[in-house]
């Protein structure tokens, strides 16, 4: 019998985005074979305490999975630690995990997915991430599954061997970086990676993500990822503690099941300059949408 991955849900303070987040959960096709272990986080302040209380209304009803358990948090350990914490309970106790946060519409495979990769890949030491979640990239022929440098943090995987590689201290990341792995780090200085290092190290952000993509850089390791995506953030509507309004990342969810996934264990050139092309061009289009809306106030439309 197979042994499936569990998954950590990571919630705070927005029950209508939890609510969905649970019912596309529900929807997978191995939910009712899967543990489902959710950390809920207390609220940092008494105007938090109203919108945590109803998430934790909602999540102490979830059926639907092989087993429940709630991890109801007494004080406020932000989305950082929380996600640390809990992943790092996880891998102990199972080896593996599957960790999705409270704004992630997932398709009916992906579940499998991550299962299906999980086992896969699980004594390949050089592959340490599985990511669900793809940009919405234009070209066609692109393989189903390919290996990539950067780890996306909308619905994930990994291992504890993979895990146990997590480097939480900034001083210790920075210093192994010279120019050229900074360049290289940064999809050829496409993404801002770099700066939100950074801005880790001036306090102005707590990502657990960024210091996960530089322990996974530096380790010479690499993520796997679908072409289409598995995955739809709906926390780009101004709600999230981290994101803003922002729709260029929206994608339409891959309604098929993954069926082929790479032999070679080898970043995917195509698909990387793929995706140079579109991190290049966003920055364009996020540009022009700003001043289309500035004209369209303007105008009063």
């Amino acid at each position: 019998m197979q042994n499936f991955a569990p998954i950590a849900l990571f919630v705070y303070n927005r029950p209508e985005h939890t609510r969905r987040t649970i019912k596309f959960l529900q929807q997978n096709l191995l939910a009712e074979e899967s543990r489902l272990y959710i950390f809920s986080d207390a609220a940092k302040d008494p105007n938090n305490q109203k919108l945590v209380d109803e998430v934790r209304e909602i999540i102490r009803t979830v059926d639907g999975f092989k087993h429940v358990e709630l991890i109801e948090r007494k004080s406020n350990l932000g989305l950082a630690n929380s996600i640390i914490d809990g992943v790092s309970r996880l891998v102990k106790d199972y080896g593996k995990v599957i960790v999705f946060e409270d704004d992630l519409i997932s398709s009916m495979y992906t579940l499998q997915y991550f299962n299906d990769a999980l086992n896969r890949y699980q004594d390949e030491e050089k592959v340490m991430h599985i990511g669900a979640y793809m940009y919405p990239l234009k070209e066609e022929n692109l393989p189903e599954t390919f290996f990539y440098r950067a780890a996306t943090s909308w619905g994930w995987a990994t291992w504890d061997r993979a895990w146990k590689n997590f480097e939480p201290d900034i001083d210790l990341i920075i210093s192994r970086f010279d120019e050229e792995k900074k360049n290289q780090f940064s999809i050829d200085g496409t993404m801002n990676f770099w700066k939100q290092i950074q801005e880790f190290k001036s306090g102005k952000n707590n990502s657990w993500a960024i210091r996960w993509y530089a322990s996974i850089f530096l380790k010479g390791g690499l993520t796997l990822n679908p072409s289409k995506s598995l995955i739809d953030n709906i926390g780009h509507d101004g709600t999230g503690i981290h994101s803003g309004m922002n729709d260029i990342y929206h994608v339409i969810i891959n309604p098929q099941p993954i069926q082929s996934f790479p032999e070679k264990i080898e970043e995917n050139q195509l698909v990387y300059h793929s995706i140079k092309n579109f991190l290049k061009n966003r920055k364009g289009s996020l540009w022009q949408r700003i001043l289309r809306f500035a004209k369209e106030k303007i105008k009063g439309i």
